[in-house]
């Protein structure tokens, strides 16, 4: 029997966000939320084809168990958000990203544009992504826990959606929380690892 999947550390302390993200809202997204997709995904594998799989596996092979996929999912998803997400981050994009940026797009403005009106105008909850296609980007949203791991897309960066990621912050505001996200957290060193 393979160990539990377990709580990935946070890549840095819970102030380290201020002031686009506060220490009380990292502790309740992180602590409670993201704590509790692991503590329930590992009650509900027990006993099932999927106790000895790994992470990645169990998303990519439960999609008809919803339960089990949704808090898997979710883990996996908060967990590439935290690395998304940098104090050193935001302000324009570097190295190959920023060339691929300007290939999909034509600039860097109009992918800023066309991302921030993804994310302001998704409804629901959800995330949004930057997603590497072949040799191109997309952004993508997606709803509750899906995620572009069930795609052939490979997943760049991501802002998380749903309301716990902003509401102690923003209460309704979500373009502000994207807006303050993108700006100044955005991690761009992270992005340019993930390239495909």
């Amino acid at each position: 029997m393979s160990s539990p999947i377990t709580l990935p550390k946070l890549p840095y302390t819970n102030d380290a966000l201020v002031p686009v993200i506060n220490p009380n809202t990292i502790r309740f997204h992180y602590e409670k939320h993201h704590k509790d997709y692991v503590m329930n995904l590992n009650e509900m594998i027990i006993g099932t084809k999927f106790v000895d799989m790994q992470l990645e596996e169990i998303i990519k092979n439960s999609i008809s168990e919803t339960a089990i996929f949704n808090n898997a999912a979710q883990i996996w998803n908060h967990t590439f958000y935290w690395n998304s997400l940098s104090a050193s981050g935001g302000d324009k994009p570097f190295g190959p990203i920023a060339l691929m940026i300007k290939e999909s797009y034509g600039s860097f403005t109009k992918f800023k544009e066309e991302f921030i009106h993804a994310a302001t105008s998704h409804f629901g909850s959800g995330w949004i992504w930057l997603v590497q296609d072949g040799k191109k980007l997309e952004i993508v949203k997606t709803v509750n826990a899906e995620t572009p791991l069930t795609t052939s897309a490979k997943p760049l960066l991501t802002i998380d959606l749903w309301e716990h990621a902003y509401y102690l912050d923003y209460q309704n505001r979500r373009a502000d929380y994207v807006n303050g996200v993108f700006d100044k957290l955005l991690n761009w060193e992270f992005a340019n690892s993930n390239l495909g």
